[in-house]
């Protein structure tokens, strides 16, 4: 009976391997190490009343999983460059250097050798098209901070979908010329959308949802964020999902228009998904928005997973983490953790920052009434989370630092924050038993999940060389 079992195991195993793969879901989460994952899981099990168990990801219930080194080719701690670099080429190379190798010769991606097959191809994210991870996937520059540079490249690329918060720097000159990103694209063939209702105007005449053959009015698309009434942060990155408002656009919907969008044109295809503010979140040792952010990658997750349930036998997917942010720990005291503690922030640091900078603006000299009912209201301390005397005066303390402008902002990978918001939240954080090591990256390993034909590859421990060969093997 034993041999039997083991017998149809590998026959399935081997079912497995050998399956045609016609579509590729690849999803990123930057910055997410296995204790995001673990965090978002319990956090939600402790918020329904179930602190022994765990209420899972999508990704955690695929059926492979693994591990994966992530050092680069120059340090143990790799940044999201040569990761990125990694996981679309599978070479790896030095920090701060993006699609090429330490000595600057161009590596070829996957997405670059399925398009150069006939596939169609999408690249989306939570961050600006033109970042690290998206950009690893068509550009080639020395210094990831080319942005300029990689946005023209983009537009060479000739990929069919691509979805995020924008370019990082619309306007620059090439040659003397100024040229601006979006009408670059356009004149490439792209169309842009912005926003999602725009983007299913756009294809609403489209084949995509007709059942007459012929060519598409759309060959090729940008979808990215409307601009905000104060046109805050319009390339670099889309709302945190625990600051969204109604209309905001969610890597769900770009995911949900990438889908038909590639499937109506070409009979095969492979998607990039970052979840790229993972990372935003981690760089600022912000548990609650990075568990949010974990949640959104996983709703994204959704969309890809309908399809591999309507394509089982041709479906992949893939998901990974570029490298761990922020050296997340879940316990940093005794046996004890609090998660559910997190439930009563109702913002990202950035938005409380920004609320104590506008009070300060308002009132030049607001009381320490008028402090702690912000910290009441967005982060609920002493309503909901009880503040002792000792955390009231330590929060005090950095008042009347700020009130005598010796201490105003604390520094952050991508946005200083007011010193009175990082001190709210780093009591949330501790009242919930969640550490940081550091607010950059680690050497942390990073967790793998897999489903589809060869998913099987992907378990067990690898360097993260491995997982973009692996998916092209899956795809022969």
């Amino acid at each position: 009976m034993k041999r039997m079992i083991i017998l149809c195991t590998l026959y399935i195993v081997s079912l497995s391997l050998f399956a045609e793969v016609r579509y590729v879901f690849y999803f990123i989460g930057d910055g997410m190490g296995t204790n995001q994952v673990l965090g978002a899981e319990m956090y939600r099990s402790a918020v329904a009343g179930q602190p022994l168990g765990r209420v899972q990801t999508l990704m955690t219930t695929f059926p492979y999983s693994g591990h994966a080194s992530t050092y680069s080719k120059s340090n143990g701690i790799t940044d999201s460059a040569a990761a990125g670099t990694c996981l679309a080429t599978g070479s790896k190379t030095k920090n701060g250097t993006l699609g090429q190798d330490e000595n600057g010769k161009r590596l070829t991606t996957i997405a670059e050798q399925l398009k150069e097959q006939g596939w169609g191809v999408g690249i989306m994210t939570t961050v600006a098209i033109d970042h690290a991870t998206p950009g690893a996937f068509y550009g080639h520059v020395p210094n990831r901070d080319d942005y300029y540079d990689i946005g023209l490249q983009l537009a060479e690329s000739k990929f069919d979908f691509f979805g995020g918060a924008g370019f990082h720097h619309p306007q620059g000159k090439k040659d003397d010329k100024e040229i601006n990103l979006y009408r670059n694209a356009e004149q490439a063939g792209y169309v842009i959308a912005h926003g999602y209702e725009e983007a299913q105007e756009l294809l609403s005449g489209d084949f995509v949802q007709s059942t007459q053959p012929g060519t598409p009015k759309v060959q090729k698309m940008i979808m990215v964020q409307k601009t905000d009434d104060d046109g805050a942060r319009h390339g670099s990155n889309l709302r945190y999902a625990i600051d969204r408002k109604e209309g905001d656009l969610t890597l769900r919907q770009i995911v949900s228009t990438a889908i038909p969008f590639l499937d109506a044109r070409y009979d095969r295809f492979f998607m990039m998904v970052e979840g790229g503010m993972i990372d935003y979140a981690c760089h600022g040792d912000d548990a609650a928005t990075a568990i949010g952010e974990v949640w959104d990658m996983d709703e994204a997750m959704k969309e890809a997973f309908a399809f591999y349930e309507a394509h089982p036998d041709e479906t992949l997917i893939v998901v990974t983490a570029d490298h761990e942010t922020g050296g997340m720990a879940l316990g940093n005291s005794d046996y004890t953790l609090y998660l559910e503690q997190l439930q009563y922030q109702r913002c990202s640091a950035w938005v409380l920052s920004d609320r104590f900078t506008q009070l300060f603006k308002e009132q030049k000299k607001p009381g320490w009434n008028d402090v702690k009912a912000i910290y009441k209201e967005l982060l609920g301390l002493w309503d909901q989370v009880p503040v002792y005397y000792e955390e009231e005066q330590a929060l005090k303390a950095v008042y009347k630092a700020v009130l005598a402008k010796k201490s105003v902002s604390a520094k952050n990978m991508y946005k200083d924050v007011n010193a009175l918001g990082e001190a709210g939240l780093r009591l949330l954080n501790d009242k919930a038993h969640v550490g940081w090591t550091t607010r950059a990256h680690s050497a942390h390993a990073v967790p793998i999940f897999a489903i589809g034909p060869g998913a099987a590859r992907f378990s067990g421990w690898h360097d993260n060389t491995e997982i973009a060969p692996m998916i092209m093997e899956c795809t022969k």
